[in-house]
This record gives structure tokens, sequence and C-alpha cells, in this order.
């Protein structure tokens, strides 16, 4: 349990330290609201009206959101076979050099269909 002490100590000070900032921020910051304050921020551009159901999102947005699952899936599995890459010897090339193909192919056919073009 004595090596588990120092993780714990460095848990319960970032959780002090975080509530602490949060009811200091309360208090001592500036209450004043107004429009501008209250309203919606998206990356500076007006936020346009929306449905009361919520409105639909482009096919493009999803097909942007699972491209980058895929790709961010292929670098997690490389660190494991980066560190590993020594005792896995050839066999462990070959996966890789399959598996990095297999994704290059699946980006070769969404860059011609242009799932990568943003319009």
């Amino acid at each position: 349990m004595e090596l588990y002490t120092p993780v714990l100590a460095l848990i319960v000070l970032a959780a002090a330290f975080a509530i602490f900032s949060v009811i200091m921020s309360s208090l001592v910051g500036p209450r004043r609201y107004n429009r501008a304050r209250l309203d919606s921020y998206e990356c500076g551009i007006e936020p346009t009206p929306q449905p009361v159901g919520g409105g639909r999102f482009p096919v493009k947005y999803y097909i942007t959101a699972m491209l980058f699952i895929v790709f961010d899936i292929e670098i997690i599995f490389l660190y494991p076979w980066a560190v590993q890459f020594d005792q896995l010897k050839i066999f462990g090339l070959v996966e890789m050099v399959l598996f990095i193909a297999t994704v290059f192919v699946a980006y070769a056919y969404v860059w011609r269909r242009g799932g990568l073009e943003w319009d």
C-alpha cells in the first residue's frame, strides 16, 4: 500500500486544487452579466437559430468523425507495437505492414471519394 501513497497524495492534491479554484473563482470573480455573456459562444461565429428538436447534422460531419476514430485507433495500435518491436521480430513487422496497408487503402478510398473535402 505504501507504493500507492504518493499517487493517492497527488490525486487528493489535484482534487483539492480543482475544488479550490472553482470556489474561489465564483467568490472573487466579477458578476457582470449581459446578453453577450449569457449567449452561447461558438468560435466567434454568431450562433444560427436551431429548430426546437435540435436540427440535423450533415452526413459529412459523421464521416469526418468516423475518419478521426479510424486514424486515432491506428495510432493507438502503433504505440504498443513500437514498444515491443524488438521482441516481435519479423512477425511484428509483417503484422504492422498489413495493418498500415489496410488503413492506407481505407485512406486512399476516402480521399478518392472526396471524404476529406470540407465544403
